[in-house]
């Protein structure tokens, strides 16, 4: 009996001493994570950590470029008190309601464009010619017509964001693989069930892109369209802070411009997962 004890106990500690130095350790997850983070941020981390270094030594003038913490400082108390909230809540309204609009113009007019060749080579002229026209060089043309209040300011939005959405959703329909468009035909669907179980869903990919794009439009043209004849808004606390030369608080407002660029690409990104499993080449 002692015999056996001795024998299965050192094979015990031993099982125990293997697993104990397989179990990963806190520093192997710390690496793992540098090695997964620096090579896709680490070029940003640098940046950031040479501007605080750069401000906070006098190597750049402060008054210009003040320091990250300086600026993540008047972020969190123009949050904290509410200044920046009501501009926050009027901005996303205003790119929300022009974002919107192009989609539910821009996605069914680009469905109907793609299947039908006529209709696009008729249009495609006049929307190239819309298109490469800059949207603020006819903000004055907007303003003329629909006056200086919100109606200007969300239609040159619109008017921004629909081009890309627009174009994205002719491509994805016109890429769609002609051969099962013919299969499903061959084996007896119609025009309807062909749109609905293959043009639509082979689309929705490149609908996403446009999306993406519209999404990162709408933002940029908000802060222009803010600018001018604006008393609320994150671009209005934008050109503000800059006349009162509040630079803390003029970079916190464009540093919350990037944030919600970037909410809201992840939130397309996460929804364009959802719905396009099938394209993904990890699926």
């Amino acid at each position: 009996m002692a015999y056996e004890i001795n024998q299965v106990l050192p094979r015990s500690f031993g099982r125990l001493k293997s697993s104990e130095s397989n179990r990963p350790t806190f520093a192997s997850h710390v690496r793992h994570a540098l090695a997964s983070l620096l090579p896709r941020y680490g070029l940003l981390i640098a940046f950031l950590a040479l501007w605080q270094v750069s401000s906070t030594r006098g190597w750049i003038n402060p008054a210009i470029f003040p320091p990250l913490n300086v600026i993540l400082s008047a972020l969190w108390t123009n949050l904290a008190n509410g200044a920046l909230l009501d501009d926050i809540a009027i901005s996303l309204q205003r790119s929300g309601t022009a974002f919107a609009f192009a989609v539910v113009v821009g996605i069914p007019l680009g469905l109907f464009m793609g299947q039908f060749r006529a209709v696009e080579q008729a249009l495609d002229p006049i929307l190239q010619l819309f298109r490469q026209t800059s949207a603020l060089a006819l903000y004055p043309v907007f303003i003329l017509l629909l006056g200086l209040g919100e109606t200007s300011k969300i239609f040159v939005i619109f008017w921004a964001t629909l081009f890309p959405v627009l174009l994205a959703t002719i491509s994805g329909v016109k890429e769609v693989d002609q051969k099962l468009i013919e299969m499903a035909r061959t084996y007896g669907a119609g025009s309807l069930t062909v749109f609905r179980r293959v043009i639509l869903p082979a689309s929705v990919p490149a609908i996403f892109v446009g999306l993406r794009l519209s999404a990162t439009t709408a933002l940029l043209l908000l802060i222009a369209a803010e600018m001018i004849g604006a008393n609320k808004g994150i671009g209005f606390q934008v050109m503000n802070a800059q006349y009162n030369f509040q630079i803390p608080l003029m970079f916190a407002a464009i540093l919350l411009l990037a944030f919600l660029g970037l909410a809201a690409n992840a939130l397309l990104v996460l929804l364009q997962r959802r719905l396009c499993r099938w394209s993904q080449p990890n699926a």
